[in-house]
């Protein structure tokens, strides 16, 4: 690979480049719209290998407004970088496919160009530009700092060294200060809404104390901001501010008296409340505590009287799940034992033994692979297992589907440690142990190993370990009851989610989209419906007793359709501002999407809890597209105000709707990814 580093590169290199990229974009320039796809390739070639040489990041920068004017970005979503989101951008620059890495990098080198004034561009400014790239930094953060991983060598090969020095480039010009101040709040976003996968936060906040601690890194005011979130994994308290090893912990651990465990504890328990991460200094507090009395660690745990009332009276659980799970590289067990004593769900009759069973289960060799793939062997397959139990048994709104189309699994997982999760333990006792999971449909049993396949071609690791050893089954299952309903009329969620959730998901079912055709029908039945059954003036005032499964159409910032999507509502009611909510469980890893046309998805601010998406009730309603129902409950479908239910129509037709009027005969229905 050519690295832009290398002393032996050729001087001249660069320069013979240039030369040939500049014919190309002239090319470029002078051909019709027809002809520029052709011609277009060859420019992101030439872009790539300037890229990869000393200065290339800057060649391209001063020459971003003439490439943009020749049209490399045209008929693509680059063309109009108002739309573009920063999140996004960790996936172009780490595609395999290089056209797209090529895209990326011209795209960030042009607003780079506006930010710094050297391009005045006519859909954004200097300012908006900035602050877009600071975000990108904040995102790409990995880029700038870590070594390249496994992954992209194998993915991208000499792709990589492209996006890296294009980040790079970003930084040295933009000031790293901006990077640390928008990586914080980025990072503060995302622990609001309390993931269970916490690995990438933690490696962004390691990113942090990398920078902190390099003295050729000046981080101005933000150096402040960031000691909240460094300290909470690196230095909780007083006993390990420094960061002095494990092995000079326990050594002054061992050395303290009850009043200075107590300030240990309750020091490790407000840093980790705070912030929802888990010290490696806290797990071994809480290992070194078993031996010092429940007080102290009731203290560390940060229980409130309903959590510490569950642990007296399941102690030689706790004590049991503390000693097989909580290790310095599973720290997140703690968090996890902590919430779910806090919900009190031990006091489930069932929920005991199954837990011991958890605690002796012996695990496939094929469970013990993938965990040891997905997690490394730094702690043992049962013990990242249990964390996991623990975490998602804590935290059922924490569950998140990765980076596969598997919403549907991860909304079921979810909804199981919600409702009922002594069956979640009883699946993960059968796929972990047996290596197949056996549900049934109206009646007649559907094998995991039998089934033919479902959405995910292959699975990524980029989940918690209870999802990663039941998604793969789930995931099947979910295929295969499809299939049964292939010769049944309409849509076959109808049949499928009752049976696949459970009996509290509601029989009834309502659908605003034609399955044969893809068009919109019976859109105003179908929203008087919706607010009978779900909005609490129209439905006698009855709160959600059970999460339902729901479909939505999940639509870009541009408010474009990109597909259906599964979520599941918690409940609705009034924020504090009195306007109706619908709080939801999106699987997706960040729920906080803009999904066009003025409808912004919360997670803070509106009587969130955590983990909790929220949108007013006529802006939810505006992305529905299926729900479930109690038929026998009746509401009244007449008092909705038509104003109200037009609104909503309106909102739909400008959206995901535009190309769905009845008008249109598209061809494809709907099927939830």
């Amino acid at each position: 690979m050519d690295n832009p580093n290398s002393p032996n590169a050729a001087p001249g290199k660069l320069e013979g480049l240039l030369v040939k990229l500049d014919e190309a974009t002239t090319h470029l320039a002078r051909s019709r719209a027809f002809a520029k796809p052709g011609k277009v390739s060859l420019v992101f070639d030439l872009t790539r290998r300037v890229l990869l040489q000393p200065g290339g990041c800057a060649a391209i920068e001063e020459r971003a407004q003439a490439l943009e004017e020749a049209g490399v970005f045209e008929g693509t979503d680059w063309a109009h970088p108002l739309i573009l989101v920063p999140s996004l951008t960790p996936y172009s620059l780490k595609s395999p496919v290089a056209d797209t890495v090529a895209l990326e990098a011209l795209s960030e080198l042009r607003l780079l160009a506006v930010a710094m004034g050297r391009y005045p561009h006519a859909e954004v400014s200097s300012e908006q530009a900035h602050h877009f790239l600071a975000q990108v930094l904040a995102m790409n953060l990995a880029l700038l700092f870590s070594a390249p991983d496994e992954a992209e060598r194998v993915q991208q090969g000499r792709l990589a060294g492209v996006s890296r020095a294009v980040v790079r480039h970003l930084a040295d010009r933009i000031g790293y200060e901006h990077v640390i101040d928008q990586l914080i709040a980025e990072i503060w976003r995302i622990l609001a809404q309390r993931p269970i996968l916490t690995g990438p936060v933690k490696q962004m906040i390691t990113q942090i104390a990398i920078c902190s601690s390099n003295p050729e890194i000046d981080l101005g005011a933000s150096g402040q901001g960031a000691y909240r979130l460094v300290s909470s994994l690196f230095g909780p308290t007083e006993a390990c501010r420094e960061d002095p090893g494990l092995a000079v912990y326990n050594e002054r651990l061992a050395a303290m008296d009850q009043r200075r465990l107590q300030a240990e504890a309750m020091g490790c328990a407000r840093a980790m409340h705070d912030t929802g991460l888990v010290s490696a200094y806290h797990a071994e507090l809480v290992r070194f505590l078993l031996k010092q009395g429940d007080q102290l660690l009731s203290e560390a745990l940060g229980l409130s009287s309903t959590g510490r009332d569950c642990l007296l009276c399941y102690r030689g659980l706790v004590h049991a799940l503390i000693q097989e799970s909580v290790h310095a590289d599973t720290a997140q067990a703690v968090y996890g034992m902590a919430l779910m004593l806090e919900r009190g769900i031990l006091y489930n009759p069932a929920m005991g033994p199954a837990l011991w069973r958890q605690v002796n289960l012996p695990l496939s060799r094929t469970t013990r692979e993938q965990l040891a793939l997905a997690f490394g062997e730094t702690a043992s397959p049962r013990a990242r297992l249990l964390e996991g139990v623990l975490c998602v048994l804590g935290q059922p709104l924490g569950v998140g589907q990765g980076n596969n189309p598997t919403c549907q699994s991860a909304r079921a997982i979810s909804m199981w440690s919600y409702s009922d999760p002594d069956y979640l333990l009883q699946l993960l006792v059968w796929a972990a142990r047996d290596d197949e999971i056996i549900m049934h449909f109206e009646g007649r049993p559907v094998s995991s190993v039998a089934s033919a396949g479902g959405l995910a071609d292959e699975l990524h690791l980029d989940l918690d370990a209870v999802s990663l050893i039941l998604v793969p089954h789930l995931d099947r299952i979910y295929g295969e009851m499809g299939r049964l309903c292939e010769d049944r009329e309409g849509d076959p969620h109808r049949w499928i989610n009752p049976e696949f959730h459970g009996w509290w998901c509601g029989r009834g079912f309502r659908i605003n989209v034609d399955v044969a055709t893809g068009r919109l029908k019976d859109e105003e039945t179908f929203l008087r419906h919706f607010y009978a059954s779900y909005h609490p003036f129209y439905n006698g005032n009855q709160p959600l007793i059970h999460p339902q499964p729901a479909g939505i159409a999940f639509t870009d910032s541009a408010a474009r359709f990109i597909g259906w999507h599964a979520i599941s509502i918690l409940r609705v009611g009034l924020d504090p501002e009195d306007v109706m909510r619908v709080y939801f469980f999106n699987p997706n890893n960040d729920s906080a999407q803009d999904w066009g046309d003025g409808v912004r998805v919360s997670t803070s601010g509106h009587d969130e809890r955590s983990g909790e998406s929220s949108l007013p009730f006529a802006e939810f309603a505006s992305r529905l597209y299926i729900f479930h129902y109690d038929p026998l409950e009746h509401g009244a479908l007449a008092n909705v105000r038509p104003e109200e239910l037009q609104a909503v129509m309106d909102r739909v037709h400008r959206s995901w709707g535009a190309d769905r009027l009845p008008t249109v005969d598209l061809q494809a229905g709907p099927a939830e990814h």
